[in-house]
């Protein structure tokens, strides 16, 4: 899937699912982008396990010079986690989050799953808007989430609207 929206002299972004030798470069994104001032969870073994897992989603969004963005998500009976979503500077304006978070609400959509769920730290209001625009609300503080140092705020999308949701089986 690619996103066409490129600016002048921009090479355009390309999404697709992560292959297994850019797990490294996917854990060090992590490090710097999304887990800075927390103790490095998402390293490239983790990664690794993701991209591999039957449940889990791992998409990269490219250029064909460098790794932009990624998301990695996790479909359960009758949700999907949210665990990452990070874009460089490079990536963004360019609306690479709302591809990689599009492409993943479709799939969980497919799957038949009616909520995405996900938790981003509470001092982070630019995450905290970038997830509002997208329709995701918040709906609770978790004090200490991150490693008992940082307070996180859990939103939710609702894929299906909650009433049509109760009657499934």
């Amino acid at each position: 899937m690619k996103n066409y929206s490129q600016a002048r002299g921009e090479h355009p972004i390309e999404i697709r699912l992560a292959r297994n030798s850019e797990a490294q470069a996917l854990a060090e994104m992590s490090r710097k982008l999304i887990e800075q001032g927390l103790t490095w969870r998402w390293q490239s073994p983790q990664m690794l396990s993701r991209i591999k897992h039957p449940d889990s989603v791992v998409l990269v969004a490219r250029t064909r010079v460098e790794l932009v963005g990624f998301a990695v998500m996790e479909f359960h009976d009758i949700h999907a986690h949210l665990n990452l979503l990070a874009v460089s500077s490079t990536g963004r304006r360019r609306r690479t989050g709302t591809s990689l978070l599009n492409w993943l609400e479709k799939s969980a959509l497919e799957a038949g799953i009616g909520q995405v769920v996900l938790e981003v730290r509470y001092n982070n209001m630019g995450a905290r808007s970038f997830y509002r625009e997208n329709h995701y609300e918040e709906v609770e503080v978790l004090p200490g989430y991150y490693q008992g140092k940082e307070n996180a705020v859990r939103m939710v999308h609702h894929l299906i609207e909650p009433e049509i949701e109760k009657q499934r089986p």
